[in-house]
């Protein structure tokens, strides 16, 4: 069979996915006489589709998975979507818009019709995607957080948790968003950098005495929540304000009197040292307040407008009533002056509306308790984050954790599963029945029935269900000692973002603890953020984010996968350029070529073996290679790992080792190296298959005839083995100087055709002897000799430390060769000059390191050495 002269991805992708699915490589079941090897998913918004974030995050879980099943564990990788309330709810909002539908005239139970029906049209998109990745999920396995089995954990949870006293019902400060109408997370609030106006406006001093009113300026960026306010706070150490200590002053328009209240809390050269107190719309004035004891006073309705507390502009939305408020301010002279200056706006990820901070009843769960197993953990490297500078920020947050608001105004999700008595008071149960006998207990009154007790509307925060995912995947909440939840928990290593750190990692480490006292994984790799070459997050909004769809299209799945690993270290934003994906697909198309190459050798039996030393040479240079891959492995260097694989197949399998073995033109190759080479090609094939799985099944399976148990994707991943570490040092240096005479060729416009003579000038033969043959194949050299004295009308070069001489009579302008010489040693000379300064200069000598001092010595050594090989050539000349 014709092998084709490119590589298809097309082709091939499609082929070697669906043979592995057919053949059930990606599904796991308990194994006693294995070690089990498990991921879990972070699961992705059932509303999304594939974007630049996914790719790196599913490339790298895949990576893991696929060397963990070539290490011959039981390797199970959990796939399944989140059901994300407020995504999913916005979206079926939107598209029962189109139809004219709105969600106040449904009933809960016909919204959950169309929100469900949305689900099972769109849902499975982003999964369907990821096969096109590569992903070897066990699909049998795919959850979904909205699950009948999955809901029914999260409401025991909810349960169980309430009546150990960590979950209460309260009104506390949230981020509230006027249009979803709902509190959110903190992760569900994005940050923007904008422009803002801070409006200065003068509160009259009440009764002081002067003839003439006097006033107290206070700066605020939002005038129009001054009818909250309730007091108007300074530092007691401003001398300014000395004589207010005691007083009240009047909101303006409002006329209303609020005191003078004295706090640290408030800095004396920040803005004008006096700050408005609303305790009902900021957080830290919430704080102040309650400190204080100063009443709460919510001016804003679920929507965002003004409500009827607020007395002046009711009914209007907070922004239209800002417009108004300035201009009556600046009419009434109480607005002082208006400054522009840089601030960050609290947005809703989901609804792009201004966050409302806020004063609400929600439920809310306890984190002090079930925090501090979760910070040890991470503290005593029990789980160990990579990179472990994160360790800090976990730390910071853990010990500052607050309580959580669980609590959504949505109909998407888990509803809430306490039940209202007619007269207010509440139980909670798993179910009505479950909640209609304790509310008879609990009233004395036998008398209620289903229809008097009401459910709370509200249902729970998406990392509600989220953070039970390790545990409920494997159904442990329904059945904690079922097979599959013994075997594969505690899960190994979890691959997530930074970002989410706390909002979903901690969290799930405080679930596993508290509902199975153990923890949920043993690692937890963080990526960095994909962003574009000017250093942006890629976003739709910015439209600097490529399809990725398009991109595996283009650059076929390998090339992509490998494009977003060469330089994403973990925890470091990868700056994507297209130009890495470019270098993905040409790394395969090398690969294809050398393969091509190999298979295209004929083969004569009778011919001997001449390659001992470069076979030899070559299996000892990937156990080497192979030590540094695990290795990287075992630190979480995915990137590391796979720019070690890429020098090992481009440079010393491709550009040296084929060179090496390779047959003359239109010659047949000797069996003993076909066959030792087919094996170390298999070896290559085996680390780069997690990287890039289908170029490498695809060879696999061309290069000999397999069985249908012989695939690659379950290959025996390679052991350890031993290598000459002088061996490969001594082969660098050939390769080095076969580097030297290579650059002289082209320095010089010598054909590759024309053979030159090499002379060697070195204390120790050998070092080189041995390898003349491949010197003379690979550098095209007629004779190569020993000299002791220098080589007149040479040209010389060093390498490694040793001296080399390639005589050019008749083979260069000597005019013009002595020109070039004499602006190198120019160049050279003037380095030195620079490197014996530096190594003069006593500050930098006593200040820096040891290794970047011996760096600095050895250019120096080696910028001497280069000058009197100059001068001996241009004397030669």
């Amino acid at each position: 069979m014709s092998i084709s002269t490119k590589y298809n991805p097309k082709e091939v992708e499609k082929k070697w996915y669906d043979s592995w699915m057919q053949r059930g490589f990606f599904h796991s079941e308990p194994n006693p006489k294995k070690e089990p090897y498990t991921i879990v998913i972070p699961p992705p918004n059932v509303t999304g589709v594939l974007h630049m974030g996914h790719m790196l995050n599913n490339t790298i879980q895949d990576v893991l998975i696929r060397r963990a099943r070539m290490q011959g564990k039981e390797a199970c990788w959990v796939p399944g979507t989140d059901h994300a309330s407020i995504a999913t709810e916005a979206k079926v909002v939107a598209m029962l818009k189109e139809k004219g539908i709105n969600k106040s005239d449904l009933t809960r139970e016909e919204f959950l019709k169309h929100a469900w029906e949305w689900k099972e049209k769109y849902g499975g998109i982003i999964l369907e995607q990821l096969k096109k990745l590569g992903a070897s999920c066990d699909w049998e396995r795919t959850r979904f957080t909205m699950e009948d089995d999955m809901s029914a954990a999260v409401i025991e949870v909810f349960v169980d948790l309430y009546r150990k006293g960590q979950i209460y019902r309260g009104v506390r400060m949230v981020n509230w968003d006027p249009q979803g109408q709902t509190a959110l997370s903190d992760e569900e609030v994005i940050p923007k950098d904008t422009m803002a106006k801070m409006y200065h406006l003068n509160y009259e001093v009440v009764a002081d005495g002067a003839a003439e009113p006097s006033y107290i300026t206070v700066a605020t960026s939002r005038p129009e929540t001054i009818m909250a306010d309730v007091a108007v706070a300074v530092n007691p150490s401003d001398e300014r304000y000395k004589h207010l200590h005691g007083k009240s002053v009047r909101i303006p328009l409002l006329g209303k009197e609020i005191p003078v209240i004295l706090d640290e809390y408030v800095t004396i050269e920040f803005g004008t040292g006096a700050l408005k107190v609303t305790p009902a719309h900021d957080l830290n004035d919430y704080e102040l307040g309650q400190k204080h004891k100063l009443p709460t006073i919510d001016i804003l309705n679920n929507d965002g407008t003004l409500n009827e507390q607020a007395q002046l502009y009711v009914g209007q939305d907070r922004f239209a009533a800002r417009r108004k408020i300035v201009k009556d301010l600046q009419e009434a002279g109480l607005l002082l002056k208006v400054e522009e200056y840089a601030s960050v706006l609290q947005t809703s990820e989901r609804t792009g509306a201004v966050i409302e901070p806020r004063l609400s009843m929600q439920w809310w769960c306890k984190m002090d308790k079930m925090s501090k197993p979760a910070l040890e953990a991470v503290m005593n490297d029990e789980i160990r984050l990579h990179p472990p500078k994160f360790k800090n920020m976990y730390r910071s947050w853990m010990e500052n954790v607050r309580d959580w608001c669980i609590s959504r105004q949505l109909w998407w999700g888990q509803q809430i599963p306490a039940y209202y008595l007619p007269d207010g008071s509440y139980v909670v149960a798993t179910t009505a029945e479950e909640a209609l006998v304790q509310a008879r207990k609990e009233s004395g009154n036998e008398n209620l029935q289903l229809s008097d007790l009401r459910q709370d509307e509200d249902v729970l925060d998406t990392w509600f269900s989220s953070w039970l995912w390790p545990i409920s995947v494997f159904d442990g909440f329904k059945d904690p000692d079922n097979k599959d939840i013994l075997y594969y928990y505690p899960t190994n290593d979890l691959v997530t973002a930074p970002e989410i750190l706390f909002f979903w990692v901690a969290r799930m480490i405080m679930a596993g603890f508290e509902f199975r006292n153990e923890m949920p994984f043993r690692n937890v790799y963080l990526t960095g953020i994909v962003r574009d070459t000017q250093g942006r997050k890629m976003s739709k909004q910015l439209g600097n984010s490529p399809d990725p769809l398009d991109l595996i299209k283009q650059y076929g799945a390998d090339g992509v996968r490998a494009g977003m690993l060469f330089s994403s270290p973990a925890g470091n934003d990868l700056l994507f350029d297209e130009k890495l994906v470019e270098q993905g697909r040409n790394f395969s198309n090398k690969i294809w070529n050398a393969f091509r190459l190999i298979k295209g050798w004929e083969v004569d039996e009778s011919l001997p073996f001449p390659n001992e030393i470069a076979t030899q040479w070559f299996e000892s240079r990937f156990n080497e290679a192979f030590v540094q891959i695990e290795d990287h492995f075992s630190k979480f260097r995915i990137s590391d790992a796979l720019l070690t694989v890429y020098k090992l197949v481009w440079d010393d399998f491709c550009s040296n080792y084929l060179e090496m073995i390779k047959p003359a033109y239109q010659q047949p190759i000797d069996k003993q190296t076909l066959d030792i080479t087919v094996s170390l090609l298999e070896k290559v094939l085996k680390v780069l298959h997690p990287f890039m799985p289908f170029i490498t099944e695809e060879i696999w399976h061309e290069l000999k005839e397999r069985n249908d148990k012989e695939y690659l994707i379950v290959a025996e991943w390679p052991k350890r083995d031993k290598f000459d570490k002088k061996f490969i040092e001594q082969m660098e240096s050939v390769l080095n100087v076969i580097g030297s005479i290579r650059n002289i060729r082209n320095s010089k416009n010598i054909a590759n055709s024309k053979q030159l003579d090499l002379f060697i000038k070195v204390m120790s033969h050998d070092q080189y002897e041995p390898y003349f043959g491949i010197m003379r194949k690979l550098a095209n050299l007629d004779e190569i000799k020993f000299v002791e004295e220098n080589i007149e009308g040479a040209i010389s070069f060093i390498a490694s430390g040793d001296e080399f001489f390639i005589p050019m009579e008749g083979n260069i302008d000597v005019e013009a060769e002595r020109e070039r010489l004499k602006k190198e040693l120019e160049y050279t000379k003037g380095f030195l000059i620079a490197v014996d300064k530096k190594l003069s200069n006593e500050r930098f000598v006593s200040g820096a390191p040891e290794a970047v001092i011996a760096n600095e010595r050895k250019k120096k050594a080696d910028a001497e050495a280069k000058i009197n090989a100059i001068e001996q050539s241009l004397a030669s000349l």
